[in-house]
C-alpha cells in the first residue's frame, strides 16, 4: 500500500491518543455532580457534573460515554487490525481502514467543535488532525478508475447504494424536523440546543456527511469508479458510527429518556450498514490484485 509507513505512524498516533481520550471519559468521575444551569437564552439545562464531561448537559454527557466505550472496545482494535491487513495488500482490509479513520475523524470532529473543553482539547485537536490526513492518504493510494473491475459483477450496487440514500434521506428529513419547526413558529432556537453554541451534529450532517451519503449511493448504483471507492468505505464508517448510536441511545434509555423511535431505528440502520458492508467487501474478487496508484 502506498504511503504505508506514514499511515502506519498516524494510525498508531491515533491509537495511542484515542486509548487515553477515552478512557479518560469513561474512568473520570470527580465533579460537584449535578446541577441546574440557565442558558443564555434562558432555559433551564441540566448539567452532567462529573468526569471530563461534566460541564455537558446530562442528556448528552453519557452519550460520549456511551460512544467512548465503542471507540476503546470496537474503533481503535478495527483501526489497528485493518491496517494491519492493509499494509499486507488486502483490498478489503484498505475500505476498513478508510471507514475506520473517517470514524475517528468524524467522531473527533464533533468532541472538537461541541464538548465543552475540557483537558482533552489538544488530544482531539491531535485526533482530528491524525484521522485527517491519514485518511486521504488512504483515498489516495487507491487507483480508482481500476476498482470496478475488482468488484464482482454481481455486487449488489442498487441494494447497498439505495440503503445509503435511504439514510441520507431519512436523517435529513429528521433533521430538519427539529430545525425548521422553531422557525415557522418564531422562537427560533430548537430545545436540543440546551446550553450549546448551535446544533453541531445536525449542521455537519445536513452540510457534509448527508450529501456525501448521497452521492456515495447514487454513484454506486451507477457503477461509477468514484462509486466503487466511497460507498464501501462510507458503509464500513455508518456501521461502527451507527454502533456508536445505538449505545448512545441505550445509554439515554438507561438513564430514563425517552428513545422512541430511535431504540428502533437506530439498530436497523446499523444492522443494514454491516449488512450493505459485507456484502461489498465480499464481492471485491480476490483473485484481483489489489488496486494501488
Amino acid at each position: 500500500m502506498k504511503y504505508n509507513t506514514s499511515i502506519g505512524i498516524l494510525v498508531l498516533i491515533i491509537a495511542v491518543t484515542a486509548i487515553f481520550a477515552s478512557a479518560a471519559g469513561i474512568f473520570t468521575d470527580a465533579g460537584p455532580g449535578s446541577s441546574t444551569h440557565d442558558s443564555i437564552r434562558g432555559t433551564s439545562v441540566q448539567i452532567y457534573g462529573r468526569g471530563i464531561y461534566q460541564h455537558m448537559s446530562a442528556e448528552v454527557a453519557p452519550q460520549g460515554i456511551a460512544q467512548d466505550y465503542v471507540t476503546l472496545l470496537m474503533g481503535i482494535p478495527a483501526l489497528l487490525l485493518s491496517y494491519t491487513r492493509a499494509r499486507r495488500g488486502s483490498l478489503r482490509a484498505r475500505f476498513i481502514l478508510a471507514g475506520a479513520l473517517g470514524y475517528f475523524l468524524v467522531t473527533y470532529l464533533f468532541y472538537l467543535l461541541m464538548a465543552m473543553y475540557n483537558a482533552f482539547f489538544l488530544a482531539y485537536v491531535l485526533l482530528l488532525s491524525t484521522s485527517f490526513f491519514a485518511l486521504v492518504l488512504t483515498v489516495l493510494s487507491f487507483a480508482v478508475e481500476e476498482l470496478p473491475e475488482k468488484f464482482r459483477p454481481s455486487t449488489p450496487t442498487a441494494f447497498s447504494g439505495g440503503f445509503l440514500i435511504f439514510n441520507a434521506v431519512s436523517i435529513a428529513f429528521l433533521w430538519l424536523s427539529i430545525v425548521i419547526p422553531p422557525l415557522v413558529d418564531g422562537s427560533v432556537i430548537p430545545v436540543q440546543v440546551e446550553h450549546y453554541t448551535t446544533l453541531v451534529v445536525q449542521g455537519l450532517d445536513l452540510a457534509i456527511l448527508l450529501p456525501l451519503a448521497f452521492l456515495s449511493g447514487l454513484l454506486l448504483i451507477r457503477r461509477r469508479p468514484s462509486g466503487f471507492l466511497l460507498a464501501p468505505a462510507y458503509l464500513v464508517f455508518l456501521s461502527i458510527l451507527m454502533i456508536a448510536l445505538t449505545a448512545k441511545v441505550a445509554a439515554m434509555s438507561s438513564l430514563g429518556f425517552n428513545v422512541i423511535p430511535a431504540i428502533f431505528i437506530i439498530p436497523a440502520f446499523a444492522l443494514t450498514s454491516i449488512i450493505c458492508s459485507v456484502l461489498l467487501l465480499r464481492s471485491i474478487d480476490p483473485s484481483v490484485g489489489a488496486s494501488v496508484s
